[in-house]
């Protein structure tokens, strides 16, 4: 048969396979063309609007982002090689049979070698042909709504595609593919003929006692909980000791928990056994349903006494998944994209008393000033009237006013910081109300003997501002210099300058002659400025800025500009959610590829028993729901396991991540990643009905009578 037109049968034969195959295992063709998505998105971000952007804010830090972007590569082309190995060696194992044919009516082994890798290499490139193009797209909305997010337009958006990523993708994808494909094309390649027509199905291991089982579960329980503890803790973190202790109990603590749970399900198939005998009396093919809920658990029970082991590897990489996605969405999330943008440009004037005002003169000498629609001077100083300044400044009524309200922890921090108040900033009361006007917000009016609060958005929170404006509103004497102030108005929040020239905990806004005498003339000066509709009509902020910041750099000028702010968050978020999102989305391929995969070859080992069931009266709806049972339990056991270890997983890693005066906003983030989380229980689902589609196609060749000799 193959000695005639051999070049055409093996056309045939390759793309009559290779169709079948995407057919057949189209979880494995789903999760490598998902892989080929991924590794282009993170390959292609030196590409991105976004990532050109911030090479210009923070190159520095860039280049140490994209120095790692290579370990990643690595390190997931590795995973992507034992994903690759372990998913093709289920497909070329359900074959085993055509190829042992195929011997027997001539093929040549070395054809038989170059028939697989004719097929493989049709999938691989139909993968990357799909994949580059919708990874493409993907980066160019990736790219087009962070940069919508952070409020900066279209950016004058260009086309994103990055030919070397495209090239790195499909060298390293078909590599890891050819080293998988020789490693099992010689394997299948050297059986003997008889070997491969002969089914070879799986032997149950020895089953131990069932104490063995039940202290191994509760072992790995009491292990899991203590690395979670010391992890969301943030014990883990303090040293590399510590952290070693930690992932050494969740490792072993993982081991633990899944060997145990052959006890659980030993007790579920016992149970189903003791329910099903009274209730099947009498009601014929119901009992054949209960009956294979016995069946169902007995199946899950072989399955984790063989492969607890992947199912604990399963187990962690769900976690990890759950966890990166979880913490990177909620970074991504709680950097405040909204924050209120009210300037766009600061400049420091700081020269001698009789050069003030210099900058202002060289914008108007180089004709920038008419780039902008307002310039005000931002006055900020210290009390100058005393040598005393640790004692210059006592507001004890608003201190007992705070002690008097109901308990938090957003009155204790408040209690905390505002005791170390006792030289406070000082803030001219004229440069703030422009800084009010240019926001758009009611100016602040003081009389002789007020002042108001200031305290920057980096140093408070909603609650807190909240608690401090209702103590605020009682109008409480406070005394600076021995003179007495009422500190009136609400807390005032509005940045002062565009980006960290200047932050203050704590300062007061005063009217400028009493500015003036308690600064003593002593003070620095800001020049803020903002944009004026001619310098940013007909182009985004970004080209609008980037524009003047090329002319104010000709002039010599010092300054700081909104993008500088807006790079530092933007770069945050690529470095903290970019990565951790591909890393997830990696962990997540591999994880339900596994757990898939693994299912369906022990469905093939166990196919003599759906034979004998058939012959003893199941149809195939039963057999159909027999294994949609399977699959729900087989997925759902390490999934829910680590969905509920990932509320404290999450937490762990975000007190690793993020900076010591960010972790009380923890909580908050983590509940802001929860609506993601229910979305990888959507990709989940998917996978169990993709798995549940693949079983049913082979339940039904498992329905036709088989002939005995």
């Amino acid at each position: 048969m193959f000695c005639e037109k051999p070049s055409g049968m093996f056309k045939t034969l390759i793309r009559r396979n290779s169709s079948r195959s995407r057919k057949e295992n189209s979880l494995f063709f789903l999760s490598l063309l998902l892989a080929v998505i991924a590794f282009y998105i993170v390959l292609s971000l030196p590409a991105q609007d976004v990532m050109l952007f911030l090479q210009k804010m923070e190159s520095d830090a860039v280049d140490k982002l994209m120095a790692m972007i290579p370990l990643f590569y690595g390190a997931t082309l590795v995973i992507l090689f034992f994903l690759v190995y372990y998913a093709g060696s289920f497909w070329i194992g359900r074959r085993r049979h055509e190829f042992g044919v195929y011997l027997l009516l001539g093929l040549g082994r070395t054809k038989l070698f170059w028939l697989l890798l004719a097929e493989d290499l049709s999938g691989s490139v139909l993968a990357l042909a799909i994949g580059i193009p919708a990874a493409v797209l993907i980066s160019e909305l990736t790219s087009l709504v962070t940069a919508k997010a952070v409020g900066l337009g279209i950016i004058g958006h260009q086309s994103s595609f990055s030919l070397r990523a495209a090239l790195w993708t499909a060298a390293g994808f078909l590599l890891v593919k050819f080293a998988a494909f020789l490693i099992l094309g010689a394997k299948i390649a050297r059986k003997e003929i008889g070997s491969l027509l002969q089914d070879t199905p799986e032997g149950v291991k020895k089953q131990k006692p069932t104490a063995v089982y039940l202290v191994s579960l509760f072992a790995g329980l009491i292990c899991l909980t203590a690395a979670f503890a010391m992890a969301a803790g943030g014990i883990s973190w303090r040293q590399i000791d510590k952290m070693g202790y930690t992932l050494a109990l969740g490792l072993f603590g993982t081991a633990f928990l899944f060997y145990g749970l052959r006890f659980a399900m030993n007790f579920l198939a016992r149970r189903e056994n003791r329910v099903s005998l009274p209730a099947g009396r009498g009601r014929g093919n119901d009992n054949n349903s209960l009956k294979l809920q016995v069946f169902d658990f007995r199946q899950l029970e072989e399955t984790v006494i063989r492969h607890s082991g992947a199912m604990a590897v399963s187990f962690l990489l769900i976690l990890a998944a759950l966890c990166c996605f979880g913490s990177g969405v909620a970074i991504a999330r709680d950097n405040d994209w909204s924050k209120e943008h009210v300037l766009d440009y600061t400049f420091l004037d700081n020269a001698e008393e009789e050069k003030k005002g210099t900058v202002r003169e060289t914008l108007t000498a180089r004709g920038l000033d008419t780039q902008f629609s307002s310039l005000f001077e931002m006055k900020v100083g210290h009390i100058r009237t005393t040598e005393d300044y640790e004692h210059a400044f006592q507001m004890e009524t608003v201190m007992d006013a705070l002690a008097g309200l109901p308990e938090s922890y957003a009155r204790e921090v408040l209690l905390n910081n505002l005791s170390y108040v006792s030289s406070p900033h000082l803030i001219s009361l004229t440069g703030y109300n422009a800084l009010l006007d240019a926001a758009g917000l009611p100016e602040l009016e003081l009389e002789k003997g007020e002042a108001g609060v200031y305290i920057d958005p980096e140093f408070t929170d909603d609650e807190r501002t909240g608690i401090l404006n209702v103590v605020l509103s009682e109008e409480p004497e406070a005394v600076l210099n021995g003179a007495a102030i009422r500190l009136t108005g609400e807390v005032q929040t509005t940045a002062l300058v565009t980006d960290r020239l200047i932050t203050l905990s704590f300062a007061l806004i005063l009217p400028d002659e009493q500015f003036e005498y308690y600064t003593q003339g002593d003070y620095s000066v800001y020049l803020n400025g903002v944009l004026s509709e001619e310098a940013v009509r007909g182009k985004s902020l970004l080209q609008a800025i980037s524009s003047v910041n090329q002319k104010l750099d000709e002039a010599g000028l010092p300054y700081e500009s909104f993008l500088q702010n807006m790079g530092r968050q933007l770069f945050y978020t690529v470095a903290a959610s970019y990565l951790t999102i591909y890393l997830a989305a990696i962990f997540l391929i591999v994880a339900n590829t596994v757990i898939g995969v693994q299912f369906l070859m022990g469905q093939q080992k166990a196919g003599r028993r759906y034979r004998t069931l058939v012959r003893l009266g199941a149809d195939y709806g039963m057999l159909c729901r027999s294994a949609a049972r399977q699959i729900r339990w087989y997925f759902g056991i390490p999934v829910v396991l680590a969905a509920a270890g990932s509320l404290f997983g999450e937490r762990a890693l975000l007190t690793g991540l993020l900076a010591f005066e960010m972790r009380e906003s923890i909580p908050e983030m983590i509940r802001l990643s929860v609506p993601m989380l229910l979305l990888l229980f959507a990709v989940e689902y998917f996978y169990i009905m993709l798995v549940r589609r693949i079983s049913a196609r082979y339940l039904l060749t498992l329905m036709e009578p088989e002939r005995e000799e």
